[in-house]
């Protein structure tokens, strides 16, 4: 064979080689791309895009061992929420529990951890530090309690309870414990429009119903304390 045309020959096997091996690679990248945006979803809540319980609850262990004793953990109930839904529909209850949602992620900011913990329920875990915690929940407060407006013109006003736990009054880093004390609070502030914030009595108080009954340690932060 001519010596060109062995190397025209050795250049095309290769040419087609190369062809051949990148088209199972680009299938591939597309498949794992498929799959990263199918396992984000899977992390995350349906309506509301919050995180899912088990990814919370992992991102909240992070945050809680990495800032310690400047982290809080927020408990959040909407309340009346049946009778949002009898009054104006299950696509109001939703549009409640999304806008409900987006507001807790902008006060959660991209460090924070934000998750639905199941019905009109969510938990926030994130750094705050003592001195600046007084005008974060003013905040809170303001975001949470702001109407929802529908798409059809109609305005729903939102109430919400809200119980606080931080290690620094439980004296403790555990989530469930934090969450225990925080739940507590919110039972104690029920309907008050404050931010109820736990101390650490409120994590060894009996419970009826699965529900935390005491309020020993607790004090109410907000505007109708």
């Amino acid at each position: 064979m001519n010596p060109a045309l062995r190397v025209h020959a050795r250049l095309g096997q290769r040419a087609l080689l190369v062809t051949t091996a990148a088209l199972p690679l680009t299938g591939w990248t597309v498949h794992a791309y498929t799959l990263h945006r199918q396992l984000a979803a899977s992390r995350r809540d349906p309506l509301t895009g919050l995180l899912r319980r088990d990814t919370y609850t992992a991102r909240a262990r992070r945050i809680l061992a990495r800032h310690g004793d400047t982290a809080v953990v927020v408990l959040v109930d909407v309340d009346h929420f049946k009778a949002v839904n009898d009054t104006f529909g299950h696509p109001a209850g939703d549009a409640v529990l999304a806008a409900t949602a987006a507001r807790l992620t902008a006060w959660a900011g991209p460090h924070g951890a934000a998750g639905r913990l199941g019905g009109d329920e969510f938990a926030v875990v994130v750094q705050l530090a003592a001195g600046a915690r007084g005008r974060r929940f003013e905040q809170l407060l303001r975001m949470l309690h702001t109407p929802v407006i529908l798409d059809d013109g109609r305005t729903v006003d939102v109430a919400v309870s809200v119980g606080a736990a931080t290690p620094d009054a439980i004296g403790t880093r555990d989530l469930s414990t934090l969450q225990r004390a925080a739940d507590t609070a919110l039972y104690a502030g029920k309907h008050t429009g404050t931010i109820a914030v736990a101390g650490r009595a409120d994590v060894t108080v009996p419970s009826v119903n699965g529900r935390r009954q005491g309020r020993p340690g607790t004090h109410l932060w907000g505007p109708a304390a």
